[in-house]
């Protein structure tokens, strides 16, 4: 597997996501993906299941560097202590003296973003971040939160699926250094009935979600989260680096986007997003 590399950060292009997964699954699953060669895992305060997630990391035994771990800080982290001590509580469950990358989930809170981003470069200093982001974060926060920061910015992770037009947020991480991690990349399974996808997938003998996860990482600088509760489609997705899309074939997918295509837009936590 290729990485992305973003300000200092080597990143596995293909991570193994646990959004919307209850602790018995990661125990069920994760430790199948790190069998099959899964090496970059994300997760986050608000997913409650950092434990879970600690407790398979620590119960594999693959080295802790080899494994690229992602956490993120929710937005009811109010103040400097409140931001630091939620921190440490998040390296205690995963059972580890560091995280890999360090991101705000959202970038509206009560805390504010010059805050939250040093309390960001004192976790660094401090040696329990090794890298820092951000996710979901429109192009003028991007500028925003690097111009705040003396850590380099390493990552933006947003909802990016064929059916949503990304393009400004990339060309600004590519401006800036960034990578781009795409959530959501199945848009909740609705790509699974598309027929453009289902034709490229025949020409080449895979899977709707394989054309999908390979379109994202043959994209300079952008990560794709792979995310399972299925113990058999593990493998599938894992199976990308064999065959590359044509650039027609790129070119097809991108032209799905539309309007209105983005799926997570919570407006107590978003941005203003690029139109």
């Amino acid at each position: 597997m290729h990485t992305v590399s973003a300000n200092g950060a080597n990143i596995p292009a293909l991570g193994f996501g646990t959004f919307r997964m209850p602790d018995a699954d990661v125990h069920r699953v994760l430790p199948e993906a790190l069998k099959l060669g899964f090496r970059h895992v994300d997760t986050a305060q608000i997913y409650g299941n950092e434990q879970a997630v600690g407790d398979v990391l620590k119960a594999s035994g693959i080295p802790r560097a080899d494994i690229f771990l992602t956490t993120k800080v929710w937005v009811d982290k109010v103040g400097h202590d409140a931001f630091i001590g939620s921190v440490d509580e998040s390296l205690k469950k995963l059972k580890t003296d560091h995280v890999d990358l360090l991101l705000l989930h959202w970038p509206q809170s009560r805390m504010p973003l010059a805050d939250r981003i040093g309390a960001l470069n004192e976790l660094v200093k401090a040696g329990k971040v090794k890298h820092i982001g951000v996710s979901n974060f429109s192009t003028a926060l991007m500028d925003e939160a690097v111009k705040l920061s003396d850590a380099p910015i390493a990552n933006n992770q947003v909802e990016y699926h064929p059916y949503i037009d990304q393009t400004k947020v990339i060309k600004k991480a590519r401006e800036t250094g960034m990578s781009v991690t795409a959530y959501f990349l199945m848009a909740d399974g609705a790509v699974m009935g598309d027929q453009v996808l289902k034709d490229i997938g025949a020409k080449h003998g895979k899977s709707v979600a394989q054309v999908v996860l390979r379109w994202a990482v043959q994209q300079k600088d952008v990560i794709a989260l792979s995310k399972t509760a299925t113990t058999s489609r593990i493998a599938e997705n894992f199976d990308v680096f064999d065959f590359a899309l044509t650039l027609e074939e790129m070119e097809a997918i991108h032209a799905l986007a539309r309007a209105n295509g983005r799926i997570n837009d919570p407006g107590n936590l978003a941005p203003e997003w690029d139109v």
